[in-house]
């Protein structure tokens, strides 16, 4: 059994410096690992990254991330990279990594993902080279995630992206805007490697719990979705995504 901590959407700076920190103090008593969903930062400047790296440094559990579009907007993304990984903290693109944890091996595989929509609304690679580019970006993401995924030698997998990979967790937000919050590339991706649990954020005004077509739990980790510091789930094989009531502690306002 491994304990899932996760939390995105966190949209960290100055301005909001220390208010979720006091709620990890005590993350191992409940939590193995932390998953940050992206959107670290509220615009993707340094000094923001600056923030996010004070509040989840040298915390009693790993913590693993991927980046959010908001960590691209200043085109720094390379910056905030360096920096996490300086605090030790791990971040994943088209990348994943493999835990030793009291509970097993756990897999991480991860990658911030991209737009295009969900099977029957979805964009495709045709026409314009803009269209083509689009599309055709968010599939590579999403094989590099897969490969990433598949070549995991763990007892426990865990797709971590910033973009939804299914659009039940979307409900909430309006449809029109689905293509950009995220693909079906991306549970393509999570199902072929047969993962345990499958974590997103982008989606504030979404729903927590969804499932892919090859019935992976899917859960959006948005802070403004679940309301609390992070959520915790716990992978075990005989009973499967369990949601503890103990998770649920307050949610940090920002």
């Amino acid at each position: 059994m491994i304990r899932v901590a996760a939390v995105g959407d966190v949209h960290l700076g100055p301005d909001v410096r220390g208010r979720i920190r006091p709620h990890l103090d005590d993350i191992a008593g409940c939590a193995d690992v932390l998953l940050l969903a992206g959107d670290l930062t509220q615009h993707g400047t340094v000094p923001e990254a600056e923030v996010v790296v004070e509040e989840f440094r040298d915390l009693a559990v790993p913590v693993i991330a991927v980046l959010g579009n908001h960590d691209f907007q200043c085109d720094s993304p390379g910056d905030i990279t360096r920096m996490l990984r300086d605090a030790g903290i791990t971040v994943l693109e088209g990348s994943g990594v493999v835990l030793g944890l009291p509970g097993g091996r756990l897999g991480v595989g991860g990658g911030k993902g991209f737009g295009g929509g969900f099977r029957g609304r979805s964009g495709s690679e045709f026409g314009e080279p803009e269209m083509k580019a689009f599309v055709r970006h968010s599939r590579e993401l999403a094989e590099a995630l897969g490969a990433a995924l598949r070549g995991l030698d763990a007892e426990y997998r865990v797709c971590l992206t910033h973009y939804a990979p299914v659009a039940d967790t979307l409900a909430g937000e309006p449809p029109e805007i689905y293509p950009f919050l995220g693909s079906y590339f991306l549970a393509e991706a999570a199902d072929s490697a047969g993962v345990d649990l499958a974590v997103h954020g982008h989606a504030h005004a979404g729903q927590e719990c969804g499932t892919t077509p090859g019935g992976i739990a899917v859960r959006n980790v948005a802070l403004p979705v679940i309301r609390r510091a992070f959520a915790v789930y716990t992978l075990d094989h005989q009973e499967g995504v369990r949601h503890p009531d103990e998770a649920r502690i307050p949610a940090p306002a920002v």
